[in-house]
């Protein structure tokens, strides 16, 4: 169950990044179809990344740097939907997308050990 879960996980960090990098250009390019399509496939994988964290944390039962990165990993989603919200608009999105650089920074050091307490 773990290595599924552990696969699972890993796999949607992969692709939110991506998916995120896309949907924002193509949101600034002034495409909202393409933008909106790429939405509902984050959200996807935003939820599969959401239930196989919560899956991982009680297999390694609830470790504290996973249960801040778990925290992290919500914060950075609202950033994400905050920051194609504003683009979609055609709001300033800077500081949005700097939060969600800085944020998606510590998160996957988290996820790798570097970062730990």
């Amino acid at each position: 169950m773990y290595d599924m879960l552990f696969a699972s996980h890993q796999g949607s960090w992969a692709f939110l990044p991506i998916l995120f990098l896309i949907a924002f250009f193509l949101y600034r390019a002034g495409k909202p179809t393409g933008g909106r399509i790429l939405r509902i496939i984050l959200g996807i994988f935003y939820i599969i990344m959401i239930v196989s964290g919560v899956g991982l944390l009680f297999e390694l039962s609830f470790p504290a740097t996973y249960i801040v990165k778990g925290i992290l990993a919500i914060l950075l989603i609202g950033f994400m939907e905050m920051t194609l919200g504003k683009t979609k608009r055609g709001e300033g999105a800077a500081v949005g997308f700097t939060l969600v650089v800085v944020t998606l920074v510590i998160v996957v050091l988290m996820g790798f050990g570097v970062l730990s307490f």
